[in-house]
């Protein structure tokens, strides 16, 4: 709707409740945005309907998105015979075929049988390669590989049978093989995850084991779950909604029913756990509420989505959402990388639930994790044929460990030859022949980074070992940064439009909170020992994206305050004293250079922190005593908004945990 919006104001209209869409159908709106059950609602119940009876006989267009769901109850019908001279268009990655098709009261019916003929496909292997979505890296976790990381000593004797699947032991250890590889999986938890499940009673065993073992200080992950309480695999929620018609609101806020009252399977368990999610983000939801638990619905999955942004604070960081039916279609957030499964899919519903991991953001990200607990490996390769073709399959997932790495290998090797040694990189005689070495390490960090999603990651697997190869990434951040610093003076270096891709050099986090935490080790030391933890505190610094534009500043620190400090416990007060007193400087320097006025700065500073959107050049230009000339206007503009992205980069991001 926002798209729309954003060509001409109100072109759409969007539709909150039934009587919205009633009063829209009513005036002269020519766009209007609901839900199929908001329609459904409306043309079935005379109070409503009797007021827009003149378009049962008018040409109306319907535009039905994910129509591999939803269309094929009496909904569909019902909509169909009330606009008589209606004409359907239908959007869908995974349309229903004869072979994919579910029986109900109306038979078995495809996609084809409710919109006509295909007008056009362009199916997955089109969007990579187009690079609209990224590949599946799929590992099969279990009996299925018994050699590697991957291997879980389960007991296999008779592993499809439902009691096995359901065996607490065998839970216990994927929660287990989970809590180990997450932080491998999610590049240390800067991207999330959801837990696809067969049911509500084994989601339930998840969530409890995972509970368990936080408060055991097993683990310290941000664990949530949403589930519609009393439903089963195809009741209302299971398609990441929740209900929209009153008989369903009715159904889903009563108390659960005699089948549904057993342990574990009750309403209060649901709200035991939205109670443990207020305790993680100070929040109040509850399910005794129909808007509260709207809410707790729409904040969990606003928490996902807006990891994306660049104000997303950690705190606000949710790592896993365990669910049964719920987001595995339709729901989009581009930080989700990851989906364990333990549980059967097949055809759409599988390509759909891989698929809520491949939205493409960044450099960091470049394929969408699948870790299966069960064997898949069928019924993925027979979806892909179904929605593609048999040989789409190499295209649409990433090859084997072994082959991922004997690319890499291909990778170090030309490095090698272009630079033997990291020494050699700061022989490189010119422009040239440092583009050469970019390259060529750029195709490693690509490489090393597919790898290291994988479990089975191993650096005694490659040709380059850990030391040589941060040896050789520190000589490539220091060529960006001379590169950087040259750029301003000459814009004509052939280096000057290379993306160095530093996103892909990931190291463990570390903030300035850690930072300090080494700082009171440093001043505890001995003698002896000071002068090498200082420089692993220097080296650190160096080594990492936010913290390398602070080193000069917090080796400042080092060498003139902390001397100074007799306690260590007012570290901390000192360091946030020294940092504001500095920013402070900083600022003025940038005002007084540029002429700008401070107020006005300061504040396009904390708009441009808050929403991550460059000002533009006339915000910007508002902040000067003078506005410049039309031929100096684009570079002092540049000039000044880069001040501001380095002051921002130093003062602000990183600051925070």
């Amino acid at each position: 709707m926002k798209e729309f919006n954003s060509f001409k104001k109100d072109s759409v209209s969007g539709t909150a409740n039934t009587k919205n869409l009633v009063a829209q159908l009513k005036d002269d709106s020519k766009l209007v945005v609901t839900t199929i059950q908001k329609l459904n609602n409306a043309i079935s119940k005379a109070n409503y309907n009797k007021s827009f009876t003149d378009l049962e006989n008018k040409r109306v267009v319907f535009i039905f998105d994910e129509c591999h769901r939803s269309q094929f109850g009496d909904t569909h019908k019902k909509i169909t015979e009330y606009f008589k001279n209606s004409q359907l268009f239908g959007f869908t990655g995974t349309p229903i075929f004869a072979k994919n098709a579910s029986k109900n009261d109306l038979g078995k019916r495809t996609t084809k049988d409710l919109f006509g003929e295909c007008l056009h496909k362009y199916v997955i292997t089109d969007a990579i390669r187009d690079d609209n979505v990224l590949k599946f890296g799929i590992e099969y976790i279990g009996r299925y590989k018994q050699k590697s990381n991957t291997f879980i000593d389960i007991d296999v004797a008779a592993i499809d049978k439902p009691e096995v699947f359901a065996d607490p032991k065998r839970l216990e250890k994927i929660a287990d093989y989970i809590i180990a590889y997450h932080d491998t999986k999610t590049f240390s938890r800067k991207f999330s995850a959801i837990f696809a499940v067969s049911d509500i009673d084994t989601l339930i065993k998840y969530y409890d084991i995972f509970k368990r073992k936080k408060l055991a200080g097993d683990h310290d992950l941000r664990i949530a779950t949403i589930f519609t309480y009393g439903t089963n695999e195809d009741g209302v929620g299971a398609d990441d909604s929740l209900p929209s018609t009153e008989k369903e609101k009715r159904r889903y806020a009563a108390e659960p029913n005699a089948a549904y009252k057993k342990e574990n399977h009750t309403r209060e368990k649901l709200d035991e756990y939205i109670e443990d999610y207020n305790q993680m983000f100070t929040q109040t939801f509850s399910t005794k509420d129909q808007k509260l638990f709207d809410g707790y619905f729409t904040d969990l999955t606003r928490r996902l989505k807006e990891r994306e942004k660049t104000t997303a604070l950690d705190k606000d960081r949710l790592d896993i959402v365990i669910v049964v039916n719920m987001m595995l279609t339709g729901f989009d957030a581009k930080k989700v990388n990851t989906l364990y499964v333990d549980k059967n899919l097949q055809y759409h519903g599988l390509i759909q639930a891989f698929s809520r991991t491949n939205r493409i953001i960044g450099d960091v990200k470049s394929q969408g994790n699948i870790l299966c607990f069960r064997n898949l490996k069928g019924a993925t390769d027979d979806a892909i044929t179904l929605f593609s073709n048999k040989e789409a399959i190499e295209d649409v997932i990433l090859p084997d460990y072994d082959v991922v790495a004997s690319k890499l290998d291909n990778a170090i090797e030309h490095l090698f030859k272009v630079t033997p040694t990291f020494e050699a990189i700061e022989l490189l005689k010119d422009e040239n022949e440092e583009l050469a070495f970019v390259q060529a390490f750029r195709r490693v960090l690509r490489a090393v980074n597919v790898l290291k999603s994988y479990t089975d990651f191993n650096w005694d697997d490659l040709s380059i070992d850990e030391d040589t190869f941060n040896e050789y990434v520190d000589r490539y951040w220091s060529l960006n940064d001379k590169v950087k610093k040259a750029s301003k003076v000459d814009k004509t270096s052939i280096l000057n439009d290379i993306d160095f891709e530093l996103e892909l050099i990931h190291r463990d986090e570390i903030n300035v909170a850690y930072i300090l935490q080494l700082l009171v080790k440093l001043k505890d030391a001995k003698s002896n020992d000071a002068k090498a933890q200082k420089k692993a505190i220097i080296d650190m610094l160096s080594g990492d994206v936010q913290l390398r534009s602070k080193r000069e500043l917090i080796e400042k620190f080092i060498e003139e305050n902390l001397p100074h400090i007799s306690d260590v416990d007012n570290i901390q007060d000192e360091f946030e004293r020294y940092w504001h007193d500095e920013k402070v400087v900083a600022l003025a320097k940038i005002c007084e250079d540029e002429k700008l006025d401070k107020a006005q700065f300061k504040a396009l500073i904390e708009s441009y922190t808050y929403n991550g959107r460059e000002p533009l050049r006339d915000d910007i230009f508002k902040c000067l005593d003078n506005r410049p000339s039309i031929l100096q206007a684009r570079s002092i503009g540049e000039r000044i908004l880069d001040k501001m992205k380095e002051f921002v980069q130093v003062f602000i991001n990183g600051m925070t945990g």
